[in-house]
């Protein structure tokens, strides 16, 4: 009986949801946009062109693994249980991930599915595996080394002992840090044990050689510290890495050491750190010394060390993460470019030294303040190999904030994400700050495609799955704004077919002039014209509009001081290397304070709210500013309504604000006609009606219709409504076009406070309400639900979404979203007419669900990420000069039977055609005869150790044979000496 009162007291004689039953009302969970926790770690894979993210394990719940392709290829891959991702490999059609939880998870990019995971009995430390190998090798804290078969799913039994406790028995503890093989001879392996640095050969299961940095009294290192000067020290390693053709080795050490070694005889070849250099010799200079005098500044660790190569692999270079004083202006990488390396054979240890220690050129590849880069991936243009760093055309830093940025290599040049990178990872570089969503009209937006230059993309792989077309619905344009000042606009859909799914770009700072003070607090698209209002913590509001740009190629003038207060004129601000795009028109700076509330309409007006508590109201026409005052004068002017319940239940002092506005078409009060109408909600409960009437001269002004006070709460929403026909009653052009028709409409508006709801006609009309039982209400519009009927659905305290019939207010339905969104942040969540609702689900990620659905939980992605098609290249191999030397070349193949042993089970694939051979022989049938399935693989292993060359040979006479091949190319190599020899000998004589 409640609710039939209700529709009669509001003046709403039709029950508008009539078609909606409590069934109707279920929880779509549709998709997820951001990164759900800080980033940990990424790789990247120049073959299939795929960038996957690891995120931590924070209180929102489990690290994830993300894996980025071209557009919006994008697959989540979760983790087994609770942890986060520690590192991540590519390793030709598979992921290989280890979390902090020491568990090692095998994807597989071929089904979208996690194929197996292992725990070994220590905890690993680190791990390294090669595209050209079924193997993964993880090092552990005793020191040991074990490798994964990939393909097999199975530990190998083949293990490397702790050669550095053997080596030094007093040793403590020797954790392995770092793994990584050899570039061109993948029959030999770096390890770094915090101790030093050890070769290991596969061929001969033995260790080569052994590198310990040792500081003699008197040497500084690279510390900065001169307390330790007089004392042996033996600073503790970081990272080993290889010269991208093996010719020397680099140690990274704690004290931000960078020591080259020479492989072959384990001397060292020069200690240096970034500032200074022969930091190992007694009496070196001392670095880093702090702004005062007797004062030194604390460097930082070096986080990552990369040594790259261009497309010749003797030109090299350092890129490096860390090791700068912690006093620096400036943070970044820092690359060194040390050039074509001298020839080995014939360079003296002079020139190898000095190669070291002056290099072409050092800069830094600078990334914003303050944060220092922790980790980096390299995005190289082809090959896989090299550890991921022949050519690289760019690089992805992580920041300690766990922002990422992504630089163009090695120039260092800022490299924006929009089209670049997945729109997800755009939430991270850097961080959003504030986001709104718009409901566009589809024709508009298939319209607005940006005209912009562009690099090469950086992500080419996967391929998108299809989704069903709905053509006829708004799409939900999200906006996001970041820490940077840069607004990327891209629609989020409905779960269908994106048709325009490039991302739109707005920069602030190019706009304002300025690069500080960049805080976006809020937004604003028109859904029919697609003008953009934003507004800023430092008081502006900056309009764009969708145009050409009519300075195209030109730069603008530098701003000439701060701009004055008032309406200004920035369309010369535009980016020249924007050609169509959304322009910057005005903007409007009043000193007022932050903006706090921002309402674009359809036809051309824009109302702000302030924190000071006053209004404004620009018409773009002129664009001219048509109104403005303070919340206190429309109290003064208002005769209705009942002021002093107004202040009931507020805090003294407390100040007045705007917090909900909207633009209308209706009849106020009494009147004959209908006319534009701006509501304002306040912070005191107070609702205030404006007419905007046309004036001489296409002019416009604003007048107070009226103001009433509502329950003691602030308003969250107003939803013009129209009475008749249900429909909403928002100012639209078709709507204002019938107006000088005498269009009228009979309309009430739905006021939904934190404690309850009003439905009334407007101005101050008493109209009918409803409280809200227990809990405070965050968010509340009315949706459609396929024409059948509205409903008022809000978002509640105890993480609840609830829907109210009209005009009844009748509860129709509960669903739980506090398991998807958080509910804390209810209040910046946006719930669009379709009943889309979007929301925050973690720091940087939001999700979108829908209250019409049939209760399906999330999706998973249908996207494709590995193509067969591309096939990885062959490995690069020993050279000729290494061969002739006595450098034994060891394949991928040979790895497999020194690792897996002749026991190695047979792959998936093998069973798998053992199989279908059965299934289409009867008794299984393999070749040409018929054998079975034992026969069938016996008689594969020993076809392919015949191929091998090793057909009778155990894996105890392996050494044996490498020994005793070496023998033979000493003698060959011998014999051609010789015969040069005498071969210039006899030349001399004349024979």
């Amino acid at each position: 009986m409640a609710h039939f009162l209700r529709g009669k007291q509001a003046g709403v004689q039709n029950d508008l949801s009539a078609g909606i039953i409590p069934e109707l009302f279920a929880l779509d969970d549709i998709a997820r946009y951001g990164i759900n926790a800080q980033t940990s770690t990424f790789t990247y894979d120049p073959i299939q062109s795929l960038l996957a993210v690891g995120t931590s394990e924070s209180k929102n719940g489990s690290g994830q693994i993300y894996v980025f392709g071209q557009k919006r290829v994008s697959v989540v891959f979760p983790l087994p249980r609770k942890a986060g991702v520690k590192n991540l490999e590519f390793c030709a059609d598979k992921l290989v991930c280890v979390t902090n939880k020491n568990e090692l998870c095998i994807y597989s990019l071929v089904s979208n599915k996690l194929v197996s995971s292992h725990t070994p009995p220590s905890y690993i430390t680190a791990m390294t595996s090669d595209p050209s190998l079924d193997w993964a090798f993880l090092g552990l804290q005793n020191g040991e080394i074990v490798a994964y078969d990939l393909d097999r799913q199975a530990m190998a039994l083949w293990r490397i002992p702790n050669f550095w406790r053997e080596q030094h028995p007093k040793a403590r503890s020797t954790p392995i840090v770092s793994l990584e093989l050899h570039p061109r001879d993948i029959g030999s392996m770096l390890i770094g044990y915090t101790d030093g640095a050890v070769i290991f050969s596969f061929k001969l299961a033995k260790a080569l050689k052994f590198f310990l940095y040792e500081l003699p009294p008197g040497a500084p290192g690279g510390d900065s510290d001169p307390t330790p000067l007089n004392s042996v020290r033996h600073p503790k390693l970081t990272q080993a890495v290889w010269h991208p053709t093996g010719t020397f080795i680099l140690t990274a050490h704690e004290d931000s050491s960078l020591v080259f070694w020479d492989p072959k005889d384990g001397r060292l070849v020069l200690a240096r750190t970034l500032q200074n250099t022969n930091v190992n010799r007694q009496g070196a200079a001392l670095g880093s010394y702090g702004a005062t005098p007797g004062t030194y500044a604390v460097k930082e660790p070096l986080f990552k060390v990369s040594w790259c190569c261009k497309e010749n692999p003797d030109d090299t270079g350092l890129l490096i993460a860390g090791g700068t004083s912690t006093s620096s202006k400036s943070r970044g990488l820092t690359w060194l470019d040390l050039g074509p390396t001298p020839v080995y054979q014939t360079a003296t240890w002079e020139s190898l030294a000095g190669h070291f220690e002056a290099p072409k050129r050092q800069h830094i590849l600078e990334t914003p303040p303050p944060a220092p880069v922790v980790d980096f991936c390299l995005i190289p243009r082809s090959s896989p190999y090299f550890a991921g760093a022949q050519d690289p055309i760019a690089v992805v830093a992580l920041l300690a904030t766990g922002e990422i940025t992504t630089l163009s290599f090695p120039s260092g040049h800022p490299i924006s994400p929009t089209n670049q990178l997945h729109l997800s990872l755009s939430f991270v570089h850097p961080f959003l700050t504030h986001f709104d969503v718009a409901s566009l009209e589809r024709t508009r937006w298939l319209t607005m495609k940006e005209e912009r230059p562009y690099g090469p993309p950086i992500l080419k792989g996967g391929a998108e799955a299809t989704h069903p077309l709905k053509r006829y619905e708004g799409r939900n344009i999200v906006q996001v704004a970041h820490a940077d000042g840069t607004i990327r606009i891209w629609d989020a859909g409905h779960a269908d077919e994106i048709e325009m799914g490039d991302v739109l770009q707005v920069d602030i700072a190019r706009a304002l002039g300025r690069v500080e003070d960049l805080e976006v607090m809020q937004m604003s698209m028109s859904g029919t014209t697609g003008e953009l209002a934003v507004g800023l913590r430092s008081g502006e509001v900056v309009i764009f509009r969708w145009d050409r740009n009519h300075s195209f190629g030109r730069e603008p003038p530098p701003p000439d001081g701060d701009d004055p207060c008032g309406l200004v004129n920035i369309r010369e601000r535009a980016d020249a290397g924007l050609k169509a795009g959304l322009m910057p028109l005005s903007m409007l700076k009043e000193e007022q304070g932050p903006i706090c509330v921002l309402k674009m309409s359809d036809i051309g007006f824009v109302a702000i709210g302030y924190e000071s508590g006053d209004i404004a109201i620009i018409d773009l026409r002129g664009p001219a500013v048509i109104y403005q005052a303070g919340l206190s004068d429309i109290e003064k002017q208002s005769k209705r309504g009942s002021i002093r319940r107004s202040r009931q239940g507020q805090p003294p002092g407390q100040l007045e604000v705007p917090t909900s506005i909207e633009f209308g078409v209706m009849t106020v009060d009494n009147d004959a006609y209908s006319s534009i109408l701006c509501f304002v909600g306040t912070s005191h409960s107070r609702f205030a009606t404006f007419k905007i009437l046309p004036g001489a001269g296409g002019r416009y002004s604003v007048a107070l219709a009226g103001s009433i006070t509502l329950e003691s709460s602030p308003v969250i929403s107003i939803s013009p409504l129209n009475a008749d026909s249900g429909q909403l009653a928002h100012a639209v052009p078709s709507t204002v076009a019938k107006l000088r028709e005498g269009f009228k409409i009979n309309g009430v508006v739905v006021v939904t406070t934190a404690t309850g709801c009003r439905i009334f006609k407007p101005a101050t009309a008493k109209g009918a309400s409803k409280t809200w039982d227990e809990f405070l209400c965050h968010k509340a519009t009315i949706v459609d639900f396929d024409a059948r009927g509205k409903a008022l659905v809000g978002l509640f305290g105890d993480g609840t979404a609830r829907c109210f019939s009209l005009p009844g207010l009748k509860e129709l339905g509960v669903v739980k979203l506090r398991d998807v969104m958080e509910t804390r942040r209810f209040k910046d969540a946006y719930i669009m007419d379709s009943g889309d609702i979007i929301g925050w689900s973690g720091p940087s990620e939001v999700a979108m669900v829908n209250v019409w659905g049939t209760g399906k939980s999330l999706p998973k992605s249908q996207d494709k990420l590995f193509n067969p098609e591309l096939t990885l290249p062959p490995r690069p191999t020993i050279s000729n000069l290494q061969w002739i030397s006595g450098t034994q070349y060891v394949t991928p193949t040979d790895m497999d039977i020194l690792i897996g042993g002749p026991d190695r089970p047979p792959s998936e694939k093998q069973r798998a055609a053992v199989r279908e051979a059965q299934k289409r022989g009867g008794n299984s049938r393999a070749g040409t005869r018929d054998e079975g399935w034992g026969e069938y693989m016996q008689r594969q292993l020993n076809e392919r150790t015949e191929q091998l060359g090793l057909a009778g040979d155990s894996m105890d006479r392996v050494q044996e044979n490498s020994a005793g091949w070496q023998e033979d190319v000493s003698k060959f190599v011998g014999r051609q000496k010789r015969n040069i020899v005498m071969g210039g000998l006899k030349s001399k004589f004349g024979f």
